[in-house]
């Protein structure tokens, strides 16, 4: 059983940084969807196990929307957060920058949001702790990810509800 004090988002932010390199890019120079994804995807686990104290694994990973493309020789930044906790999953948001180190520019590149459910010793879902949002901010991250869980959950139904 999960602690049942409230932790707040800003105890779980994950930061993870990578320099891209030409083997990590396609023939254009623009780093592969597939190499992003990998980093968003540890950045924001270390963020759910944060949160939870114990084993997490990635459920989904909710539309991510290439803004722009990051090339050989920027440093990308995936920054991970806990926006939202049901009973065993947790929503964490990611904001993925681009910086050109020689020039000192930053780029916002992508968000993406990621659900990920916590699990025991047996690999069952267990419960993790609520998410204290006594910060403004951090009330509207969490209404909003509790808003596209409920999308998710009603676009499910209604696709298993349709015939054949």
């Amino acid at each position: 059983m999960a602690d049942p004090t409230p932790k707040k988002p800003a105890d779980s932010v994950s930061i993870v940084s990578e320099l891209m390199m030409p083997h990590q890019v396609n023939n254009l120079g623009h780093v592969f969807g597939g190499e992003l994804l990998s980093m968003v995807d540890r950045a924001a686990a270390v963020a759910a196990m944060r949160h939870a104290r114990c084993p997490t694994v990635t459920v989904s990973i909710d539309r991510v929307d290439f803004r722009e493309p990051i090339y050989t020789g920027e440093l990308v930044t995936c920054t991970a957060r806990v926006n939202f906790v049901g009973r065993t999953s947790m929503e964490i948001g990611v904001r993925v920058e681009a910086e050109n180190l020689l020039e000192g520019t930053k780029r916002h590149t992508n968000t993406c949001f990621l659900t990920f459910v916590a699990i025991d010793a047996k690999h069952r879902p267990c419960r993790v702790p609520p998410l204290n949002v006594s910060d403004p901010e951090d009330e509207r991250r969490f209404h909003e990810g509790k808003r596209r869980r409920e999308v998710r959950e009603a676009l499910d139904r209604e696709l298993e509800a349709r015939p054949g």
